[in-house]
């Protein structure tokens, strides 16, 4: 958001350009040392932060001329809202901004419990490794559910429906198509 009001020529009060980061540094650091009330405290100062640049951006809105700028104003500012006003159990969490379609996928596993991503379907010919298909699935599917708009979309790409599906164990367990 700094640099978008930069960009746009206003003059935030405060841009927090030093003690951001070092906060960011520093919540890693307790979270690291597993010192947790720290760390919620710092991050609790960091969305302070982002709500004043967030209040103070928006007090200027007006002085931004319409335009592309001006849209990805609106997009950051709402976008930070929305980080901002989610909680603990909030539905659609926003993960990242950058890329906000991003989801937290259960992975089931001892050593990375969770992976934030899209989950993905590639097909590839069983001998020669190439690739005939690739499709991201938007929110967090069962993997059952996931092979047969892959294989729709091979037999689409190809105009020759496969004969043979190799997949993991997880997509194992989906119902046989007929």
């Amino acid at each position: 958001m700094v640099g978008l009001a930069k960009e746009a020529g206003i003059e935030l009060r405060q841009s927090y350009a030093r003690l951001a980061p070092r906060l960011a540094i520093q919540v890693g650091r307790y979270a690291h040392a597993r010192q947790f009330k720290r760390m919620r405290r710092a991050l609790r100062q960091f969305k302070g932060y982002a709500g004043r640049i967030r209040r103070d951006l928006r007090r200027h809105l007006q002085d931004i001329p319409q335009g592309p700028l001006r849209e990805r104003v609106l997009d950051a500012l709402w976008l930070v809202g929305r980080l901002l006003e989610q909680g603990p159990k909030s539905k659609d969490k926003l993960f990242s901004l950058h890329e906000p379609e991003v989801d937290c996928i259960s992975k089931g596993k001892a050593r990375v419990r969770y992976e934030f991503g899209t989950r993905v379907s590639l097909a590839t010919t069983l001998d020669g490794g190439f690739m005939v298909g690739a499709r991201s699935f938007p929110g967090n599917p069962y993997d059952g559910h996931t092979p047969a708009p892959a294989l729709e979309q091979v037999a689409i790409l190809t105009d020759t429906r496969p004969s043979l599906a190799v997949v993991d164990r997880a997509m194992a367990w989906a119902p046989p198509r007929s």
